[in-house]
């Protein structure tokens, strides 16, 4: 019986997971510009790391993580987002003890159990950027020029970058009062998820995208009314820099995050194409989570990217060449197999894509294999030609020929084949 993938898991495949590595090279190219650096961390953490930082009252911790009990009966969960296992990396090997500011990124899989859709998968891809140590609204601002600068950077400029502010522990809780006795008498009109929301975690209702709840919080009271003047003064200061660096962004008061870390600035980058899941990219400040977990009072501020969104948003409209072999040698008899092979391997270890049969089939057959396979170029060898030191490169594409000599054979082809994919800007 043949055994299926899993529900809401998918295999990336070949002609696909180029441009994901198209993606991640960008990414990291350009945070590294940015002066970011790379970690890697678990993907199975223990439950608790999740449940205190994203909070018990979320729907990922109480209905989306994949959490078992291991042998030992410790509780233990597949990582549902990256920043809580960075801020536990961070805590625990004390980076911020040779520099204060610390610019992490990290590029892996998540697990959430939710309803699979166009963009939402329960593994799903993410590129995080996370900066430790500095509360000022110049890395806000950084950090979200890094995250337009990305988009860009792929081709991807008809994103909108949204921006709001959801206060501090000092203001935030007279927004979630107001909120809460606004949505008490209206209760019924809510789904289910936000009748339960209403009052344990009331911020999330803005997230949901059911339209009886969206009509309920248009005229729900805003977050910029609660602002305390050291939160309206930090998120001017983010504005004004936005536009010193002439990114345009929408105010929108309605934007929240779905975890309860997040405060002050917080901002997704999102598009028309993807339907209901029009969110490619968000994060925000999260200054009291290091502190939550163990750490230091360190303020920090990050942003996740979802990597199958901006593939779908991709599509074709990509740089990348279809990618075919430089050369197919077509050998025949033991003693051309023997010279084709070793051909092969020293090309491949100086950067060329070159294949050759393993089985010792004739040439009509290993030709079909070629034009199959798309080789740009086939050197056929064979017993005359190991006898003369010559042999013919055949162009696929333009079906014209070049005498190759055979006793420098390595370096002959390395050079022809260079100089083309030099010529034709595939290099």
């Amino acid at each position: 019986m043949e055994i299926a993938s899993i529900k809401g898991f998918r295999d990336i495949l070949p002609e696909e997971t180029r441009v994901w590595q198209w993606i991640e090279t960008t990414a990291r190219r350009v945070f590294e510009d940015f002066g970011f650096q790379e970690i890697k961390t678990p993907i199975l953490e223990k439950t608790e790391l999740f449940s205190r930082s994203i909070g018990e009252e979320t729907d990922i911790v109480s209905k989306e993580m994949y959490t078992f009990d291991d042998v030992k009966g410790r509780s233990l969960t597949l990582r549902p987002e990256a920043t809580a296992s960075v801020v536990r990396a961070y805590i625990q090997n004390r980076p911020y003890q040779t520099y204060p500011v610390q610019k992490l990124y990290s590029i892996g899989p998540m697990f959430r159990h939710e309803r699979p859709q166009r963009g939402r998968f329960r593994q799903f891809h993410q590129i995080n950027a996370e900066l430790f140590g500095d509360p000022g609204p110049k890395s806000d601002a950084d950090m979200i020029s890094m995250a337009v600068y990305l988009f860009r950077s792929i081709g991807l400029d008809d994103v909108a970058l949204n921006l709001n502010s959801l206060g501090c522990s000092d203001c935030r809780p007279r927004f979630k009062e107001a909120l809460t006795d606004y949505l008490a008498d209206k209760v019924t009109r809510l789904c289910e998820d936000c009748q339960r929301r209403a009052t344990s975690n009331p911020l999330r209702v803005f997230d949901c995208k059911v339209d009886s709840c969206k009509e309920v919080v248009s005229k729900a009271p805003s977050i910029d009314a609660f602002l305390c003047q050291a939160c309206r003064d930090h998120f001017e200061s983010v504005q004004d820099a936005l536009s010193d660096l002439e990114i345009p962004f929408v105010l929108n008061s309605r934007l929240v995050r779905g975890l309860d870390y997040y405060n002050r600035t917080t901002f997704e980058i999102q598009t028309e194409r993807l339907g209901a899941q029009n969110a490619v990219a968000g994060g925000g400040r999260y200054d009291g989570l290091v502190r939550l977990l163990g750490g230091p009072d360190h303020p920090a501020i990050g942003f996740a990217v979802g990597v199958e969104r901006v593939v779908a948003l991709i599509g074709d409209d990509h740089p990348l060449q279809d990618r075919r072999p430089d050369l197919f040698i077509a050998a025949l008899g033991k003693a051309a197999e023997r010279a084709a092979f070793k051909w092969a391997v020293d090309l491949r270890r100086n950067g060329l894509w070159v294949e050759v049969d393993y089985a010792s089939t004739g040439l009509k057959s290993q030709m079909k294999k070629a034009d199959r396979i798309g080789a740009r170029h086939v050197l056929i060898v064979g017993e005359d030609e190991l006898k003369t030191s010559r042999a013919a490169l055949r162009n696929m594409l333009t079906k014209e020929q070049a005498d190759v000599e055979l006793k420098d054979a390595v370096n002959v082809l390395k050079e022809m084949l260079k100089d083309e994919r030099e010529r034709d800007g595939r290099d």
